[in-house]
């Protein structure tokens, strides 16, 4: 079987898929319309988000047997024509759930305890005590969206601290110790704190937006390492303006390109992102929750684990 490698990953998935008797290609700089001139000769590939894996490519791809997407999310895949042509699909989001949960907790003390904000004033020589009094997080109430992986990664951290988790998932069943289930009008009327940890997807396109923000009971935090396009940036920007919203940390922005790896030029930023990013009680970080050196190696294994796993 013949492997197509479209994305650098850590060497270990490679020599794992050599081992296994594979014949392994590498292509990370030729356009998608290049690798379509060639993918009929291959069974397999290995793609983070570098293009999408769009209906138009899998006609071309006629001997493909699986796709290894290294990373979480399979938005980037048409996954019902790869099924509906028996194509197995493999993804990884037990590699780097541990990484999104230490990050998400990082952004949410770094906001309450306004860190950034003190920081920077100290270099510029600004010594405030009393504008920089942060919150604790204990006796807050954490809500969770999206209660799978990342989720749970998220509410294993909050386990030190003395506070409520709730957990709303459009899955039943799936609270554990470190959060209780509950419907979304519940957690909307305790939440101090939202984190999110939902996948791109027609229900989750822009759910946070004015509307159900507006639901929410109390002012809270935001804390976003999903996905950009779960939030409505300018509905964002305007509960930030009046307080609605405490403050956000946001891994993700939903002008990110498809392939995660650039937004656009500087010249282009919508007017709702020129307003969050002079905003002190805002914290961005560029899609790089999941993105460390643990989390590449074992994003690596799982993808080689389940490989191994069908097609032993």
């Amino acid at each position: 079987m013949k492997i197509l490698l479209l994305d650098k990953n850590h060497p270990l998935l490679k020599e794992g898929l050599l081992k296994i008797g594979f014949d392994v290609d590498e292509d990370y700089t030729s356009q998608k319309q290049e690798v379509e001139k060639i993918i009929a000769s291959y069974d397999g590939i290995i793609i983070r988000s570098r293009f999408p894996i769009d209906k138009q490519f899998l006609q071309k791809a006629t001997k493909l047997k699986f796709i290894g997407r290294v990373g979480a999310g399979l938005e980037n895949i048409d996954v019902e024509y790869a099924l509906k042509h028996q194509i197995q699909l493999f993804n990884a989001p037990e590699g780097n759930r541990n990484a999104v949960g230490e990050h998400a907790l990082a952004l949410l003390l770094n906001l309450l305890n306004k860190i950034n904000k003190a920081d920077k004033e100290i270099r510029q020589g600004i010594w405030q005590r009393e504008v920089n009094r942060g919150d604790e997080l204990d006796g807050k109430t954490v809500g969770i969206i999206g209660y799978g992986n990342t989720g749970k990664a998220f509410a294993k951290k909050l386990r030190g601290f003395d506070v409520e988790v709730l957990a709303y998932d459009i899955k039943d069943n799936v609270g554990d110790d470190n959060a209780r289930q509950v419907n979304l009008s519940e957690l909307q009327a305790k939440a101090d704190i939202l984190s999110l940890h939902v996948p791109h997807t027609d229900l989750t396109f822009k759910m946070v937006n004015s509307e159900f923000i507006n639901k929410f009971a109390k002012n809270f935090w935001l804390i976003n390492t999903a996905r950009g396009t779960v939030v409505d940036t300018a509905d964002l920007v305007k509960a930030l303006e009046r307080g609605k919203i405490r403050g956000a940390g946001l891994d993700v922005l939903e002008y990110e390109k498809s392939s995660f790896e650039n937004m656009f030029d500087r010249n282009e930023l919508p007017e709702a992102f020129r307003k969050l990013i002079q905003m002190e009680n805002v914290i961005l970080t560029p899609h790089i929750a999941g993105w460390t050196q643990e989390s590449k190696v074992k994003l690596a294994e799982v993808i080689l684990r389940k490989i191994k796993t069908w097609w032993s």
